[in-house]
C-alpha cells in the first residue's frame, strides 16, 4: 500500500521546516513573511505530488472538525432512525458532519460515547440522554462545548433541549376514549423515571382524576425481553377484566400489545380501545389502523440543529440556554373509535 504524503515528507524534500509548510499551507506566507520563493516551491511540489492535508491535523489547528457527534437510545427504533436522518440532512446543508450511536438506555456505555466523542473532537453533542450521565454533561458545559438535549431532559442541569409536550399528549389521548365512551382506562409505560415517560403518566393521571376514574398502570421493564413483555401485557390484562382501553407509553410497547390483544382474541376497538403514544407506519397499515400521539419529528430536528449551530457560531463569552417544548398531535384512527353498536 502507498504511504499517504505528509505534511513531514514535504518538509524534508524541500529542508524546510514543518512550521514553514504548515503556514504556507494556512495561507500564512505573506503574514509570517516567508518569501515568496520558497512558498511558490511548496505550492509547485504540493500541486505536483497532489497533497490533501490530513483533516484531523487541520481540525487541531483550526479547532473545528465540523463534526457533531449525535448519542442516540437505539438508533434502530423508528422516532430515533427517522430525528437522526433529518438532523443529518439539516446538519449537512450547515456544513457539518454526524457520527451516531447508540447507548441502550446503558449509562456506563452513554459515558463512554462521550468520552469517544471528546477525543475525536466533535464541534457540539446532540444527546438523547440516559439516567446517570448529568456530570459528564455539566463536564461538557463547563468546557464551553455546545450541547443540546431532546425527546428528554435532565432538570437539574440547566442546558438547552427541544422536547414535546408529553403531558397533554396523554391527557388528551385519555380524554378523546372518555368521549368515546371508554370508562377504564389503562396506562402501560415503562418502568422508569425519565422525563418524557414521567410526564407521560402525569397526563394519564390527571386526566382520569378529572373524571373521578379509577388508575390502571402497568410498568415494564425496559431490558424485558418480547416474550416476557407480551406475557406481561396478557397477564395484566386478565387480571384486570374491567379495562376497556389502553395507552401505551412507547410505539413498541403498542405493538407488543397488538400481540397480546391477539393472542386473547380480543377486537379492537369494541372489545378494547387502542392508543400508542409515538407513531408508526405500522399503525397505518394493521386493521383496524391505531390511533397515535404523533411527535413532530421535522420540528424537533430542526429546533436541535438551529439551537447547536446558533451556538457554534455565536461570538460572545457564553450562550443563553435554549428550551423548546413542541405540541404533539393526536392522530385519531379506527382503534379508539367505537362503534355505535359497541
Amino acid at each position: 500500500m502507498k504511504k499517504k504524503l505528509s505534511i513531514t515528507d514535504i518538509a524534508r524534500q524541500l529542508e524546510i521546516s514543518i512550521t514553514t509548510v504548515s503556514f504556507i499551507l494556512n495561507g500564512k506566507a505573506e503574514e509570517k513573511r516567508i518569501s515568496k520563493d520558497v512558498t511558490e516551491k511548496v505550492l509547485n511540489l504540493v500541486a505536483e505530488l497532489n497533497y490533501k492535508p490530513n483533516q484531523l491535523a487541520q481540525s487541531l489547528r483550526t479547532g473545528k472538525t465540523h463534526i457533531i457527534g449525535l448519542i442516540v437510545e437505539d438508533i434502530a427504533g423508528s422516532f430515533f432512525a427517522n430525528v437522526a436522518r433529518l438532523i443529518e440532512e439539516n446538519a449537512y446543508k450547515n456544513g457539518y458532519r454526524i457520527i451516531y450511536c447508540s447507548t441502550e438506555n446503558k449509562t456506563n456505555k452513554a459515558k463512554e460515547l462521550i468520552n469517544m466523542f471528546r477525543d475525536r473532537h466533535v464541534d457540539g453533542y446532540i444527546i438523547n440522554p440516559s439516567e446517570g450521565i448529568e456530570d459528564d454533561i455539566a463536564s461538557l458545559l463547563q468546557e464551553g462545548l455546545p450541547v443540546v438535549l431532546f425527546d428528554r431532559y435532565l432538570p437539574k442541569l440547566p442546558t438547552n433541549y427541544v422536547v414535546i409536550d408529553n403531558y397533554s399528549g396523554t391527557f388528551n389521548a385519555a380524554n378523546h376514549l372518555l368521549q368515546q365512551g371508554f370508562s377504564n382506562i389503562a396506562f402501560l409505560t415503562i418502568d422508569s423515571e425519565q422525563t418524557q415517560m414521567e410526564e407521560r403518566y402525569n397526563g394519564y393521571e390527571r386526566a382520569m382524576k378529572m373524571h373521578n376514574k379509577q388508575k390502571f398502570v402497568k410498568q415494564i421493564g425496559y431490558y424485558d425481553e418480547r416474550e416476557s413483555v407480551v406475557q406481561q401485557i396478557t397477564d395484566f390484562i386478565k387480571e384486570n377484566p374491567a379495562v376497556d382501553a389502553i395507552i401505551f407509553a412507547t410505539n413498541y410497547l403498542s405493538i407488543y400489545g397488538l400481540e397480546a390483544l391477539k393472542q386473547l382474541k380480543l377486537n379492537i376497538p369494541n372489545d378494547i380501545g387502542v392508543v400508542s403514544f409515538d407513531d408508526h407506519e405500522f399503525f397505518k397499515l394493521y386493521s383496524p389502523t391505531i390511533t397515535a400521539i404523533a411527535q413532530p419529528v421535522e420540528e424537533i430536528s430542526r429546533q436541535v440543529i438551529k439551537i447547536l449551530i446558533s451556538n457554534l457560531t455565536f461570538s460572545g463569552d457564553k450562550w443563553i440556554e435554549q428550551t423548546v417544548v413542541l405540541p404533539s398531535d393526536l392522530i385519531i384512527r379506527e382503534s379508539s373509535i367505537k362503534s355505535p353498536d359497541a
